[in-house]
């Protein structure tokens, strides 16, 4: 009978060292002909199975709840005198299919039949308690990190998931029916569905709706989507505590810069489409989340934006707008973004100065130092000198910016001023990935604390460029020695165009090109993340 002793050629619970929390026989379901198995869970967050029936295989095999979102019982339909109850287990481990050579997480469901008693209620408390077992040892451990405070969502939890419909190929919503959301009923996670209809439509959603029936705010979509919700939480009176719900991002986009960077962060290969959504899918259900730093940036004209990704004027900011028309190519777009930019590559005149991470704010500059000299350059806005504005006050006390001075100040004496004002690109970036191909500062994490700028001074030339880029989708481009491109980690930076040509970009939305300061404020959100 199932739950009985192990048949012929089953292992005995105790013949492992590791610790045995449950031990039992159940039927597999769906298995021809049936099989019957000797289960076992252990503290080693192992769930064992041996083969007892009909005939006794070798070694068995097992499911390292690690990699389990979720596990349920439920009764059976079998009238008496057969009261059978079940519990599944719904696991998600890396595999490597035959058609690459990169693993990837793939769906692996075991039914358990148990039919101990001829009593259904006691069949079904059973197979309760092997499925609420198995759900805590699949509870991921919290990372223990000085100074660093990781957290878990609650269980059960309710998710607000907000789509844009039109990211990326246009299959957002066909991505989140056939697998967001069944892993979601996999993991009994409770969602409710927003279909965002316009630009900004999430935005408004979330600075002004009430957010407290949900336990964290998931974003299937582009980076872009997360940007409007980063701002939104931002404007809200009662910002401190909304920008603390943890957020999650599933890409639907064609970049998916956070994501691939999340999924970098976990250790994991990389992975692209529907590989990477069910990877952040996957992260989801697990309910781990970290912190994320934000960076303030403040424009000449009054705008005070939150950023997640990067902030970048240039050559990359101008292959992502430029390319914006060819979304429905997916990441694709950007190679012939590339091509169409090479052609006609420009330079961008203008001052960046910045303050390193290691300098002291104790430091002062020599006299006569760059820091300290005027200029004969008129920050310009569309084409027109800038009337610098005071920053507005923000009613809900927005963090302050300590290592930033007004506009119409220089910066202070202990920042660096690059000497050269001619750049092919400048891209300050605070996560690994620009794209899901792109590894652009493989060092960065969620929160370092760091600012990572790159400016690639005018003069390289288009074979140059192109060698430079091909390296980032490796995430090798620092190891070309290229003379014209130049990397600082930092705390803050001021960017001074002297002329508005092309773009900005704020985490891949378009910003006009105007003097921009930004400085990193630690850990100021928290999102959902791998171990």
């Amino acid at each position: 009978m199932e739950g009985g002793q192990p048949g012929p050629g089953a292992s005995s619970p105790q013949s492992d060292s590791a610790e045995v929390l449950l031990h039992g026989v159940f039927a597999l379901l769906g298995s021809a002909p049936a099989r019957s198995y000797a289960l076992s869970l252990t503290r080693s967050r192992e769930l064992r199975m041996q083969r007892v029936a009909p005939a006794p295989a070798g070694p068995g095999a097992a499911l390292k709840l690690a990699d389990c979102i979720g596990c349920s019982a439920f009764a059976g339909q079998e009238p008496p005198p057969g009261p059978a109850a079940y519990f599944s287990v719904f696991c998600y481990p890396f595999r490597k299919g035959w058609w690459d050579a990169s693993p990837a997480r793939q769906r692996l469901a075991r039914t358990f039949r148990v039919c101990v008693a001829q009593e259904a209620e006691e069949n079904l408390k059973l197979a309760e308690t092997w499925a609420g077992k198995i759900r805590e040892l699949a509870t991921p451990g919290v990372p223990r990190q000085e100074g660093v405070t990781w957290g878990l969502l609650p269980r059960p939890c309710h998710v607000l998931v907000l789509l844009n419909p039109q990211s990326g190929t246009g299959c957002a919503l066909q991505l989140f029916r056939s697998l967001v959301e069944p892993m979601l009923a996999e993991a009994d996670v409770a969602f409710t569905l927003f279909v965002t209809e316009r630009p900004n439509h999430a935005r408004e959603l979330v600075q002004a709706g009430d957010l407290s029936q949900w336990d964290t705010v998931a974003v299937l979509a582009g980076d872009g989507l997360l940007y409007e919700v980063v701002n939104g939480l931002m404007e809200r009176p009662d910002w401190q505590a909304a920008i603390k719900k943890p957020l999650c991002t599933l890409p639907g986009g064609s970049g998916n810069a956070l994501a691939a960077s999340i999924n970098h962060y976990a250790g994991n290969t990389r992975a692209f489409k529907e590989e990477l959504l069910t990877n952040c899918t996957y992260f989801l259900c697990k309910g781990l989340y970290a912190p994320m730093d934000l960076v303030s940036l403040s424009t000449a004209s009054g705008k005070h934006l939150f950023s997640f990704l990067s902030f970048g004027w240039g050559f990359i900011s101008d292959v992502d707008i430029a390319s914006e028309k060819y979304r429905q190519l997916g990441n694709a777009r950007f190679t012939v973004g590339t091509i169409q930019q090479l052609a006609g590559l420009k330079v961008y005149k203008g001052r960046l100065s910045y303050l390193p991470v290691e300098t002291s704010s104790s430091v002062s500059s020599a006299p006569g130092s760059p820091s300290e000299q005027k200029s004969h350059h008129v920050p310009c806005s569309n084409g027109r000198p800038l009337h610098i504005l005071p920053q507005p006050a923000h009613e809900g006390s927005w963090p302050e910016d300590p290592l930033l001075v007004p506009f119409d100040q220089p910066v202070p004496k202990h920042w660096t001023v690059v000497p050269e004002e001619e750049f092919i690109s400048i891209f300050a970036i605070y996560q690994s990935h620009l794209g899901a191909d792109f590894t652009m500062a493989p060092m960065a994490k969620l929160h370092d604390g760091s600012i990572h700028l790159f400016y690639l001074k005018a003069g390289v030339s288009r074979l140059g460029l192109i060698k430079l880029f091909l390296a980032m989708e490796k995430g090798t481009h620092l190891g070309l020695n290229c003379p014209h491109l130049h990397y600082v980690p930092v705390r803050a930076f001021r960017l001074e165009p002297f002329v508005s040509t092309g773009l900005m970009t704020v985490d891949g939305e378009p910003l006009a090109c105007e003097p921009v300061q930004g400085q990193v404020h630690d850990q100021l959100c928290r999102i959902i993340s791998g171990s």
